[in-house]
This record gives structure tokens, C-alpha cells and sequence, in this order.
């Protein structure tokens, strides 16, 4: 994993301050008779200097929300958020004495663990899925544009249908009776009709309009239908080869524009698919940050107080 110059300054300031941190606890800890805790002065600054990297970390949401806000880059917002963050893990540690205490604390402590491995496993999501998705979608479309995009391959298939159909029907309609009385003899492979000697059968226009009607627009207009037919890239192939099977040879580009139009679509639900799992950790980080967050200053205005 390669970390740019900037993220390398970050790690070496974030691993220099938890060295310091670490060496300041060992002899601390060793000399208070009743052991490190988070009453003592150097407990109080462990907790107090966590706290300040927490409220940092809490606020890059404040700046994302109000963008106008000029103060910072939002790269150094999201690195600061990242390693402050990272940091103040062990400080609050070294705060309680590695203990998760009781009442209030204790739940502040798991929380503060939830909230820590859900932003590790965002790291590394954030560091991984945007590859995985550029290597498996080369034509990687704006999230926000996925329904119209959608709309747009509907549309166009249909149109390729039409035209296939009123091609098809000029055809028949040109077709001798020898021919006619050969397409009678046709059979079924897949429940589209095989034409036998005969280029173009009469039941063809109604059996595309039938494939795109039962299979092809459903699948297109529905995100993710990981049940149908076509959302399986051997199942498609095998259909669509059946449509070669029973088109003219002409119309065999169409039926590749079709395939190619499933591909598209496919690409655009795998591409839904990790939208959701590059994000699905924030429903979990996000609530759990804020909630950390508000109990903190509560156990930190009781802990004085009492």
C-alpha cells in the first residue's frame, strides 16, 4: 500500500506523539500507589487531550455540511480526522488506566471501541473499493445518475425492439408460402421459436417483444434484481444467443446492442453494490461518533464535578 508524502508526515507525527504518550504512562503509571486512572493530573491530560482529537475528528462533519466554511483544505481536514482520531485511541487508555470501569464509563468505553473499528474498517474501505470499482467498471457512472442512466438504457432498448420488430415485419410480409410451410416445421429451444430453413419466422417480432416485455424491461428498470434472469452474465448470453438463434443475420447487431445494453446495466448494479458497502459503515460510525461525543462531555462535567 504506497502513502503519499503527506499521509507519511501524519503516521510519523500521530506513531512520535503515541511514543511520547507511552513513555510518559510507563513511569506514571508505576509510581501512583493506587495505579493510572483518570482522576490524576496526567490522567486529566490524557483524557483532556483525547477529547480535544475527538472534537476534532467530530467536526469534519460540521465542514462537510457547510462547505463555505474556508478553513482548511478538506484533505487536511479528512487526514487530521483519520490520524487525531487513531491517536486518541490509546490516550484514552492511557487516561482510564486500561480499565472500562463501570455505569456510564464503561459504555462510553465500548462505544469509543465501535467507533474505532468502524473508522479503521472505513480506512480501509475508502483506500480499497475506489480501485476495486475502477478496475471492474472502466465506465464508472456518478451515483447520483444511476436512475437516469437506468431510464436512458430502457429507452433505448425499446427503440432497438421496435426497429428489430417493424424489420422483422417487412420481412414476413415479403415471405413465399414455401417458406411459410417451412416455418411450420420450426421447434423450440428456451421457449424461443427456432425457424428451420427459414430466415425470418412470423412469430419472431412477437417473441422479441415478448423478451423484452417479460425479461429485458424488468430487469432494466429495477436496481439490482439479482433473481432475474439476466442479472447472471452466463444465463444472459445463453438467451441472447437463443435470439441470434431465432433473428435473421441482419438483425444480429441488435441483439448484440442488447447484450451490451444487460452488460451495462450489470456494471451499473455492481457499482450500486459497492456505492452501498463503501457507505454502510457510516450508519454505524456516524451516530455511534456523536453519541461519543455528547456522553463525553457529560462524564467530563461529572467527573468534575463529583
Amino acid at each position: 500500500m504506497r502513502i503519499d508524502e503527506t499521509h507519511r508526515k501524519w503516521f510519523l507525527g500521530s506513531l512520535a506523539g503515541l511514543i511520547i504518550a507511552a513513555a510518559v504512562y510507563v513511569p506514571y503509571s508505576r509510581s501512583t500507589p493506587q495505579g493510572a486512572n483518570g482522576g490524576t493530573v496526567a490522567g486529566l491530560t490524557y483524557g483532556s487531550i483525547a477529547s480535544a482529537f475527538m472534537l476534532f475528528a467530530g467536526l469534519l462533519g460540521a465542514r462537510k455540511k457547510v462547505p463555505v466554511w474556508r478553513v482548511g483544505r478538506a484533505q487536511a481536514w479528512m487526514r487530521g480526522h483519520l490520524w487525531l482520531g487513531f491517536l486518541s485511541f490509546p490516550l484514552i487508555f492511557f487516561h482510564s488506566g486500561f480499565r472500562f470501569g463501570v455505569g456510564l464509563t464503561r459504555g462510553l468505553m465500548w462505544l469509543f471501541v465501535v467507533v474505532f473499528v468502524s473508522g479503521i474498517v472505513g480506512a480501509v474501505l475508502q483506500h480499497f473499493m475506489p480501485r476495486l470499482t475502477t478496475q471492474r467498471i472502466p465506465l464508472e457512472t456518478i451515483y447520483e445518475q444511476i436512475g437516469r442512466v437506468r431510464s436512458q438504457l430502457v429507452a433505448e432498448a425499446q427503440t432497438l425492439v421496435e426497429e428489430a420488430s417493424a424489420a422483422l415485419g417487412g420481412s414476413v410480409s415479403q415471405a413465399t408460402e414455401q417458406q411459410r410451410a417451412a416455418s411450420a416445421s420450426a421447434g423450440t429451444i428456451g421457449g424461443l421459436t427456432v425457424a428451420s430453413g427459414l430466415q425470418v419466422d412470423e412469430g419472431a417480432s412477437l417473441q422479441l417483444q415478448e423478451f423484452f416485455r417479460r425479461e429485458m424491461q424488468p430487469y432494466l428498470e429495477h436496481s439490482g434484481p439479482k433473481g432475474m434472469a439476466l442479472a447472471d452474465r452466463n444465463r444472459s448470453q445463453s438467451m441472447f444467443q437463443q435470439l441470434r438463434v431465432l433473428l435473421p443475420l441482419n438483425l444480429h447487431p441488435s441483439v448484440d446492442d442488447l447484450e451490451n445494453i444487460c452488460e451495462e446495466k450489470r456494471e451499473l448494479d455492481l457499482q450500486t453494490q459497492y456505492h452501498r458497502i463503501l457507505h454502510a459503515w457510516l450508519l454505524v460510525h456516524i451516530p455511534a461518533s456523536y453519541a461519543l461525543l455528547l456522553l463525553g462531555a457529560v462524564h467530563a462535567v461529572m467527573a468534575l464535578r463529583y
